[in-house]
């Protein structure tokens, strides 16, 4: 392929990965307007809420990664022209949507209850469990609204994602200042009022999601095709795509969260420096999740449309895209740490120890944008069981126990425990970025079929 064709897929890939890149940071802000606004309020909604977060994020990041599984097989579908099996798929969703929101709920209940027999201090545990309760109700829309995203972006179109994030974070803002606060006459509520406020967000992204999708043309071609005959193999081939990205993701965040508490370990000011560091690489690891995304999108459609070669191409461009972002990324955080953790803490102490830590995100940016962008790249083929395999493999048999290892054993400590997650990620993107040419090796022409 010439560099004409590298250019043109770089910027097909960057239309669709631009919207889902601000549409996750502002997902992200919402998580920082909450901390910032109970922070007003005083260190029990503040812990609470941080308390809170923690348990309604994995049945969520489950959800998440089981209904990733959609896109993948819309992109499919649609490359193929199947618009009767995006309507059918759009039907079944709408059962296993259902069933999860059960059990996320379900479970969320169950973890507060459970809240009292970990040794929290009580006012926290007590707040922290109101504040889930009420986020709860809001988790059936969330689902929801996910599957409608994901349905989206399978054919290619991720703006509306981009313009209702942006509104619901106004409109967090808004919630969390009425219910947290008390004002236009409701009771002050505190953490409890930023989970309402959570909640009723919740439900506006998927009103707003659902509406636009009945009324754009864009996707007319659903509502006039007539589905196919009900195949409930395509909810087996969700759940079979979908489980192991969502077990992938649970993984991945639980090394991070492990990490965490083996910081605590090491005093207050290594968890501040920490923390700080991590969400610096949070922000910056938006734009590989992004074109992550669009790269499953521009394989499935390859493979749908039964252009084989285009599947390695549209993949190792993808990979090489987030690879040259990540590499600009790391650049700035070598060349300004100070800069940068000085717009998060005053303390000398947690500043210096967070300049250290963020020069090694800065190494890591690399091999991060590398091995999202390969899942991407592999989720476009449906292949998902075996980079869980290698998730499970490099971060807990290999990445946990090297920074528990030089962390404490070798007493290198904060950088130590860093280490780990760096030699984690780099051996995950070698190992996906092989599998992904494994499977695409001199792929013949009539390999991919023209549909599923």
């Amino acid at each position: 392929m010439n560099y004409r064709a590298i250019k043109k897929e770089v910027r097909l890939n960057a239309r669709l990965a631009g919207p889902i890149v601000l549409a996750q940071v502002a997902q992200v802000a919402m998580g920082f307007t909450d901390t910032v606004m109970a922070g007003r309020l005083g260190p029990l909604d503040l812990g609470a809420i941080a308390v809170g977060v923690n348990l309604w994020i994995l049945p969520y990041l489950f959800c998440v990664g089981l209904l990733m599984a959609i896109s993948s097989m819309t992109s499919h579908y649609f490359g193929a022209a199947r618009f009767a099996a995006i309507r059918d798929l759009m039907e079944q969703m709408g059962r296993v949507v259902l069933v999860l929101s059960v059990l996320a709920v379900g479970s969320i209940f169950l973890m507060a209850w459970g809240l009292v027999f970990v040794k929290l201090d009580a006012g926290i545990a007590a707040v922290a469990a109101s504040y889930v309760r009420a986020v709860s109700f809001g988790l059936p829309a969330i689902i929801g609204y996910l599957a409608l995203r994901f349905l989206s972006e399978g054919i290619g179109y991720t703006k509306p994602m981009m313009l209702i994030q942006l509104v619901a974070l106004l409109a967090n803002v808004l919630a969390n200042w009425v219910f947290m606060f008390g004002k236009l006459g409701v009771p002050a509520m505190g953490a409890e009022g930023a989970g309402w406020a959570t909640a009723l967000v919740m439900w506006l992204q998927l009103f707003l999601l659902l509406g636009y999708i009945l009324r754009h043309k864009r996707y007319r071609f659903i509502w006039i095709t007539a589905a196919e005959p009900r195949d409930w193999r395509k909810t087996r081939e969700m759940l079979r795509v979908g489980a192991p990205i969502a077990v992938s993701l649970v993984a991945e965040v639980g090394m991070f969260a492990a990490v965490a508490l083996l910081m605590g370990r090491l005093g207050v000011t290594e968890v501040a420096a920490h923390q700080v560091a991590l969400n610096v690489a949070a922000m910056a690891f938006m734009i590989p999740l992004g074109i992550s995304s669009a790269t499953t999108v521009r394989v499935g459609h390859a493979i749908g449309e039964g252009r084989a070669r285009l599947v390695r191409f549209r993949g190792l461009v993808g990979i090489g895209f987030a690879a040259s972002c990540m590499t600009l990324t790391a650049s700035v955080l070598f060349l300004f740490p100070e800069e940068i953790v000085s717009v998060y803490t005053g303390d000398v102490a947690v500043r210096e120890l967070a300049v250290k830590l963020l020069l090694m995100a800065a190494i890591f940016q690399l091999s991060d944008g590398i091995q999202i962008s390969a899942n991407g790249a592999l989720r476009g083929m449906k292949d998902t069981f075996y980079p869980m395999m290698i998730t499970l493999v490099v971060y807990w048999l290999w990445g946990l126990p090297l920074s528990w290892y030089l962390g404490f054993s070798r007493h290198i400590g904060p950088q130590g425990l860093w280490m780990g997650l760096v030699a984690g990620l780099t051996l995950s993107a070698i190992w996906l970025v092989w599998r992904f040419l494994r499977l695409t090796h001199r792929l013949p022409a009539g390999s991919v079929p023209a549909s599923d």
